[in-house]
This record gives C-alpha cells, sequence and structure tokens, in this order.
C-alpha cells in the first residue's frame, strides 16, 4: 500500500518527518483526514488544533498545531505551523496551568482576545497529551 511523506514544521524546527497512512488535521473549513492518493490541497489550519499522524504498527503521533498551513500533492503532506509541539513533549503541569490563567483573564473580561487564543493552545497541548480538557 502507498504511504504518504509527512513533514511538519514551524519557524523554530522540524518537529517530525517520515512516513504515515493517514493524516488528520483540523482548518479552518473543518477536519481534513488524507490518506495516499489525495487529490491536491492546500489549508489554512485552526488557531489551537490537534494534528494526528497514522502510522501502522506503530502509535498515532499527536501534536498540538496553532496556525499555519497543510499542503498535500503527490502522497506528500507538509504542514507548516506557526508553533507545533508534540504531544510527547507537553509539559501537563504547565500547560493545565496556562489554561487556569486564561479562563480566569476570560472570567474577568470576556472579551479577552490574547486569554481566548491562550486557552485554545493550553487545551490543544493537553489534548496532544491525551490528557482530559
Amino acid at each position: 500500500m502507498a504511504k504518504l511523506r509527512v513533514g511538519v514544521v514551524s519557524p523554530e524546527r522540524e518537529i517530525w518527518s517520515g512516513e504515515a497512512d493517514m493524516v488528520i488535521a483540523k482548518t479552518v473549513d473543518g477536519e481534513i483526514g488524507i490518506m495516499p492518493q489525495h487529490a491536491p490541497v492546500l489549508g489554512v489550519l485552526v488557531e489551537g488544533g490537534v494534528l494526528r499522524v497514522k502510522r501502522e504498527g506503530e502509535g498515532d503521533l499527536v501534536a498540538a498545531v496553532h496556525g499555519g498551513f497543510i499542503s498535500v500533492a503527490d502522497n506528500e503532506v507538509s504542514v507548516l505551523a506557526e508553533v507545533a509541539e508534540l504531544g510527547s513533549e507537553v509539559d501537563v503541569a504547565a500547560a493545565r496551568d496556562a489554561l487556569d490563567r486564561a479562563q480566569a483573564s476570560i472570567e474577568a473580561n470576556q472579551e479577552d482576545a490574547d486569554a481566548a487564543i491562550e486557552a485554545k493552545r493550553a487545551r490543544a497541548r493537553l489534548r496532544a497529551a491525551g490528557e482530559e480538557v
């Protein structure tokens, strides 16, 4: 069976690259699942999304992805994230603290856009780490 070549990068570093059977990402148009032979696509990733890379015989690779783009062409998937972090790298305690702080700010000021973004990012980090949110 054909495989996808997947690369996940952010401005700071290459997050992960390798072969996969399927990639699932959340775009501004909704969730997209990509398998080999997928039609070419260019999508805008949502703030606070979770990327899932399914690999046969291995566990899923999960990453918190905050904005950016996903490009699909010729069995190659490129994820160009503004910020990304593998679930295995997430400091769960720090993410929970960030979520608590953001929620407190939102409670104090419903229009705190920065706190809303921080809450989305913290939730994505916790989901990527496999934690309940």
